[in-house]
């Protein structure tokens, strides 16, 4: 009974989402063919510019999603925190030695979820993306799933309801697998692979806006 509750309040919650997003704001998603015909079992990496990042994905990608959220968020209050928990969140506190959120999100990768991670660790102020943690590396290679890479950006074009999202090819989970007699030059190898992606997509989106890559990091960096 209450798993059933829990898919009606998902379900709702998603469509309600789903409306708010195409609502509110104009979402132009590139290579939307890329999009894998698998309901769950991998892991999106994105760029983190914003706290929208994870509902915005969700509205434009299908699956039932799972994703890390710093654990103050779950203290905000009851109602906030059942929200984002029907949504899949889970608390990560950061600093933490233990596993408990890697392993989180390799049993939910099992189950057939959609875990979504900003490779980053945290938001970029300026669209700038950084370089990568080698978290999504280790759940990668443990949970033996391939990985999408998105690059989300805002305000492109003038406008600031413009969503750009673009969808890169999936990466297969045998090019994921690490080799734990080559050290930690393994994850670096990962890492890069699976940030190096997201930044040929934000290229990709600015030269489908009409603007180069040097220009954008010139304004922001202003």
């Amino acid at each position: 009974m209450k798993n059933s509750a829990n898919n009606f309040f998902y379900r709702f919650l998603r469509y309600f989402v789903q409306f708010y997003f195409f609502f509110k704001y104009k979402i132009k998603m590139l290579n939307r063919e890329n999009l894998p015909k698998l309901r769950g079992g991998y892991i999106i990496a994105c760029n983190h510019q914003r706290y929208t990042d994870p509902p915005a994905i969700a509205a434009s990608v299908k699956g039932v999603f799972s994703f890390m959220a710093k654990e103050e968020l779950f203290h905000k209050n009851p109602f906030f925190t059942l929200i984002i928990r029907l949504c899949g969140a889970f608390p990560v506190v950061r600093g933490a030695k233990d596993n408990s959120a890697i392993e989180r999100a390799v049993s939910d990768l099992k189950k057939g979820k959609v875990f979504v991670i900003f490779p980053e660790g945290t938001r970029s102020k300026d669209g700038k993306i950084g370089r990568a943690k080698t978290g999504v590396a280790l759940i990668a290679s443990t949970a033996n799933v391939p990985v999408l890479p998105v690059c989300i950006m805002y305000g492109l074009g003038g406008k600031k309801k413009n969503i750009d999202i673009a969808v890169g090819g999936i990466i297969p989970a045998q090019e994921l697998r690490i080799d734990g007699e080559k050290g930690r030059g393994e994850f670096k190898r990962v890492s890069e692979r699976i940030i190096g992606g997201i930044k040929d997509l934000q290229r990709q989106i600015l030269t489908e806006r009409g603007m180069s890559a040097d220009d954008f990091y010139k304004v922001v960096s202003e």
